[in-house]
């Protein structure tokens, strides 16, 4: 039972992979941490493709072993067009500078409840079911006002001390609209339409674990493989389109996958399992990410568009970096203010490194040349590194970043790779799929 006033070290707002991360680092270290997160676990959540990137804080947070024993191991991604006339396959093994080889696809739901049970056997307090309803801080810290959530939480309204706080309460962040940071980017107003599906073909091998995102004409598609049968898939419109079309989440998503044949040869046995999910609106960056007795971490902070499957990698990154400042400020509150401005600084460079990333993505351009990569300079291997979550990319990543962006700006004016018509067409690359699991 929660002691009222009883003085945390930290309270983190929300048991996601950012909280769950940085709750496992500071009760490793001794800190009196608790976990307030106002839902029941487990939960259905999209983000399910991960980067190697990620690799380094599955190892220091010791659950790498219980994660090569439940999910699907993943190798890399294809970038295809519905056109059928393009495919490009990244192995992050063959990445510049690549941190790990491998990651892992993952069902959100059991992921994020095996980081969170991990952080209550490391040590951490964690309460389900509650939300937090105000924060006043103060010299010291802050208190912090809890209830049980409508869900059926057990208790009383209460509250609990932290001398810090970390808000990683995802896009709706707390703090973050307790002080009005949040930033949204007018490019990036888009829709998302998914759900998983059983029995969907998929290629022998490794290539069978990749993650393969299609590029239509206005619209992409996700098809992440979860486990050796069940598939997520999704498309990405404007959030103009989807209102335009007067559909349901449901219908759109039916008829979208009905349009694109690259799709359709490969969900010829599928079934929908489960509700159809919905998503919009949620490209965006709160300005500030400290305070004086606060971070935000995770979705708290920002996020930027699914496409190069960021989201989780960057609430790990940024739930181990709070840990980091936090555990400073607690030794030494001066010194400590440094390190939060250095969290702010690093989470705002490497959202801008991906960010140029996602809007080239939407543009004619950078997809005819992201498919017909200059492979004599080496650019794959260059944008493979960036894709597997190398955030520190040395000189010769960058060098060739840099020409890929002005291949990019010539594509703009001259006809540097083939022009793309992105129209839905006849899957012109062999297909052959595995062998269905026998059940």
């Amino acid at each position: 039972m929660i002691t009222p006033n009883a003085p945390y070290d930290v309270v983190i707002f929300g048991g996601g992979p950012a909280g769950s991360t940085a709750a496992t680092l500071l009760a490793r270290a001794g800190k009196k941490v608790i976990v307030l997160e106002r839902e029941e676990f487990p939960r259905f959540k999209i983000g399910e493709s991960l980067l190697p990137g990620c690799m380094a804080i599955f190892e220091r947070l010791g659950v790498k072993e219980k994660l090569d024993a439940r999910f699907i191991i993943k190798h890399g991604a294809e970038i295809a067009t519905t056109c059928g006339k393009f495919s490009l396959k990244f192995y992050f093994k063959d990445g510049m500078d690549v941190p790990c080889p491998t990651s892992y696809q993952v069902t959100r739901a059991e992921f994020d409840k095996m980081l969170l049970d991990h952080s209550e056997e490391t040590g951490a307090e964690v309460r389900l079911l509650t939300k937090v309803t105000k924060v006043d801080f103060d010299g010291e810290g802050a208190t912090v006002h809890i209830e049980p959530t409508n869900a059926g939480g057990s208790g009383e309204a209460t509250t609990v001390r932290g001398r810090y706080i970390i808000d990683a309460t995802g896009r709706n962040s707390l703090l973050g609209s307790k002080f009005g940071l949040k930033q949204a980017y007018s490019h990036l107003q888009k829709f998302a339409v998914y759900a998983h599906y059983e029995d969907v073909d998929r290629e022998a091998g490794i290539d069978g674990t990749l993650v393969r995102v299609i590029r239509g004409e206005d619209r992409w598609f996700w098809m992440i493989p979860l486990t050796p049968t069940r598939m997520s898939i999704g498309v990405v419109v404007d959030i103009a389109t989807f209102k335009k079309a007067r559909k349901t989440p449901e219908a759109f998503l039916d008829e979208a996958l009905a349009e694109q044949p690259v799709l359709l040869e490969r969900m010829t046995r599928a079934r929908r399992d489960g509700e159809v999910h919905a998503a919009g609106d949620y490209s965006y960056r709160n300005t500030r990410l400290a305070g004086e007795r606060w971070l935000l971490a995770g979705d708290a902070a920002g996020f930027i568009d699914p496409v190069f499957s960021t989201g989780v990698f960057m609430s790990l990154l940024s739930g181990e970096q709070a840990a980091e400042a936090i555990l400073v400020a607690l030794a030494a509150p001066k010194r400590g203010q440094h390190r939060f401005q250095a969290y702010e600084k690093n989470f705002h460079q490497v959202m801008d490194l991906y960010l140029k990333f996602v809007t080239g993505w939407y543009s004619q351009e950078f997809i005819e040349v992201f498919v017909n990569p200059e492979r004599r300079l080496k650019l794959p291997q260059a944008i493979n590194s960036i894709l597997a979550g190398n955030m520190t990319p040395s000189w010769r990543v960058r060098w060739r970043l840099a020409v890929f962006y002005v291949v990019v700006w010539l594509q703009q004016r001259l006809t540097i790779c083939p022009r793309l018509d992105l129209t839905p067409g006849a899957p012109q690359y062999p297909f052959h799929p595995a062998p269905m699991p026998t059940p």
